[in-house]
């Protein structure tokens, strides 16, 4: 010690010293769980922002011992390629329609069925029943964890660069841009069109450089991905209904003691309902600012178009299993 340092002033010294540490903010401490999380649709479409206020009560409620980040927009890649990110485990969750699903759990497609749903509420009624107990029976056995509550994209509508589609012989050769789904690729092949599989993300450029004619999305996605800007026709042909189902890594899941998995449950059934809402009213709403961007909007003969899916709807049978199939005919009426 310095002889000019006498001990009561070191003591002194000392004391402010470890007072000054004393009330030096602690590091935040780590999250126990700390996820990612991927969305297709652009940061301010309701399924990301659903997502996003999700993840927060999450944290909230678990007092931080869960931390998710939502990656919008195909940030962290397209559909499929986040699909693999998550069965791997580098993915902790994303929400994924059933059709996409399907490259991994067959029965995932059937809310794709052609002409099966006349609207968003009947498809719930099936997938909040027997055929969605079926349907996450079937992803939890393949090793994914399934939520209990589908999230809503809705009824598929057809718009085009060149010409409207009013009716079955509209889609001859017609080049259309579908998700890399098996059963859409075979629904479009049997009403005669030219389908090609290209991710969510992928779509404007392909419609912009003429890589396709057109695209069949929900009128949400029509809108917040802005497909008005490179397409002129807007044909109401409502051939299938779309569901997301938000589903998680299995081991990342059975890791969560029990009282973290009733706050993670909980809360994405709370997020569901209110995605469904929201997207519900955007589909609702958004034909309207479509013709005010310049589209024109068509109805369409389905009648005519469903005429030519009896090899469709019997191919498909066989493909997802009589149990499967007399779940929703049961909810939807006879299709085959």
């Amino acid at each position: 010690m310095d002889k000019n340092l006498s001990r009561g002033t070191f003591v002194a010294s000392s004391a402010a010293v470890f007072a000054t540490i004393g009330i030096l903010p602690s590091p935040a401490r780590a999250a126990e769980f700390a996820w990612k999380t991927g969305t297709n649709q652009p940061a301010d479409h309701p399924l990301s922002v659903a997502m996003k206020n999700m993840a927060d009560a999450i944290g909230q409620e678990s007092k931080g011992r869960i931390s998710i980040d939502v990656f919008p927009n195909s940030q962290l890649g397209g559909d499929t390629a986040m699909l693999t990110q998550l069965r791997s485990g580098a993915l902790q969750m994303m929400t994924l329609d059933g059709t996409i699903l399907a490259s991994v759990v067959p029965i995932a497609s059937i809310q794709g069925v052609g002409f099966a749903f006349k609207d968003s509420n009947e498809a719930f009624a099936a997938f909040d029943g027997s055929l969605g107990a079926y349907v996450r029976s079937e992803i939890e056995a393949a090793g994914i964890h399934c939520f209990e509550r589908i999230w809503e994209n809705g009824i598929r509508q057809i718009t085009a660069s060149a010409k409207p589609v009013r009716n079955a012989a509209d889609l001859t050769n017609f080049k259309i841009r579908t998700p890399a789904a098996k059963l859409t690729l075979d629904l479009f092949h049997s009403l005669g069109a030219s389908p090609t599989p290209i991710n969510l993300s992928e779509t404007y450029t392909s419609l912009q450089t003429h890589v396709v004619d057109g695209q069949e999305n929900p009128i949400a996605n029509i809108a917040v991905n802005k497909f008005y800007e490179v397409q002129k026709y807007l044909s109401l042909s409502a051939h299938q209904w779309a569901g997301y189902w938000l589903i998680m890594n299995g081991d990342a899941w059975k890791s969560l003691p029990p009282e973290l998995q009733t706050v993670v449950a909980r809360n994405t059934y709370v997020a569901a309902a209110k995605q469904r809402v929201a997207v519900n009213q955007l589909n609702m709403s958004q034909t309207g600012v479509l013709k005010s961007h310049g589209m024109l909007v068509n109805d369409v003969d389905r009648n005519s178009m469903r005429a030519m899916l009896g090899g469709f709807y019997k191919t498909w049978k066989g493909e997802l299993g009589d149990k499967g199939w007399s779940l929703l005919e049961s909810h939807v009426g006879k299709l085959a």
